[in-house]
């Protein structure tokens, strides 16, 4: 049997953990971040108005989803909850029956406002007793004030028993069990593909690069590279090219030609990384390039066409082993990054008068 191609990714790491099994392994905390994350790609709600409480005194609520803004009415906003459950199972109704219990006694202590919605969220999806009650929220009522003395009476607070009787029973028996829904885990990972950590927390490898169309020269004349390229050019030759439209009869222009596609190859990496990873990442490859070039570009040299030739090709020779995009980048991602540190003033072909 012919062995099949094999990276040097999977040599160094082993073979990728699917991200449907990967959750089932994650820390309860880490999946909640994961949820929070998910959500954020919804674009259901503003980003800044989810928020992750998890953890001891959460009252029942891991992630929070703000419909209204709390502080504009702090007893009456609208809200969806998220509980985000970690489990080496499918959920069953006996191990979440205290969990719906919080959520109708936490407001009615009116901690907190009832939720629009309330998510179900397990790592390992949810069982099937456990799925019919969510088709018949009816049957989940009737269960759950069958099993609240067992299963939740002393263990939604670790002071005082909560009966289920008075002011709660009349409240219980009001509550309606219509706003408990589940949410698919594959749901949760597929959508998560939009987050720009999914790869961070999931692997996987970038995805092929989309193209960049080098745009007419018109739209780039007035930048800094190109002013740049055009002095470079000017200080070798005998012939002044007074506007950048005459490189193309000239000896330069299959370099000039080289240069905008270097920059744009450049460009793809940048998007690349803004799509599937942070801009973080891709001003880390650039400075790991500047690191690189810089002494090279601060030697003396004849003119300034030389430097750049001299530097692109230093450049192109940059081995980088500690970013992300190691196994994306290409030789003419390195040169267009020189093109990108011209833009940004790091370096200078020709120093400006």
């Amino acid at each position: 049997m012919m062995a099949e191609n094999i990276t040097s990714q999977q040599v160094s790491i082993g073979k990728l953990i699917a991200p449907i099994q990967r959750i089932k392994i994650m820390p309860p905390d880490e999946w909640e971040v994961l949820v929070e994350e998910w959500l954020e790609t919804t674009k259901k709600y503003d980003s800044n108005k989810i928020e992750r409480l998890g953890g001891s005194g959460d009252m029942g609520i891991d992630v929070i989803a703000y419909i209204t803004n709390p502080t504009e009415n702090p007893t009456n906003y609208k809200w969806d909850c998220y509980q985000c459950k970690r489990y080496d199972k499918p959920l069953s109704p006996s191990s979440m029956w205290i969990e719906f219990a919080k959520i109708i006694y936490y407001s009615f202590l009116e901690e907190y406002p009832i939720p629009q919605k309330y998510y179900l969220i397990g790592t390992n999806d949810i069982g099937t007793s456990l799925k019919k009650y969510f088709i018949n929220t009816q049957k989940l009522k009737d269960e759950l004030k069958k099993q609240w003395k067992a299963k939740c009476e002393k263990e939604i607070t670790k002071t005082t028993p909560v009966i289920l009787e008075g002011d709660l029973l009349e409240y219980f028996n009001k509550f309606d069990f219509s706003i408990f829904e589940k949410v698919n885990p594959k749901t949760i990972v597929e959508g998560h593909k939009l987050h720009s950590n999914h790869l961070l927390r999931f692997g996987g490898g970038l995805p092929s690069r989309i193209s960049i169309e080098i745009p007419l020269l018109e739209a780039d004349k007035k930048l800094r590279y190109v002013e740049q390229l055009v002095k470079a050019y000017n200080s070798d030759s005998t012939d002044r090219l007074e506007e950048v439209e005459h490189i193309e009869k000239s000896k330069y222009d299959r370099h000039f030609k080289d240069s905008r596609k270097s920059f744009y190859k450049a460009e793809e990496l940048r998007a690349l990384t803004r799509d599937n990873l942070t801009e973080q990442v891709f001003d880390n490859f650039k400075e790991d390039i500047y690191d690189g070039i810089i002494n090279k570009s601060e030697e003396d040299f004849d003119n300034g066409y030389k430097k750049v030739k001299e530097v692109e090709s230093e450049a192109s020779k940059i081995i980088i082993d500690s970013n992300p995009l190691t196994e994306a980048c290409r030789p003419a991602d390195k040169k267009g990054i020189c093109h990108h540190l011209i833009n940004d003033k790091k370096i200078s072909w020709i120093e400006d008068e």
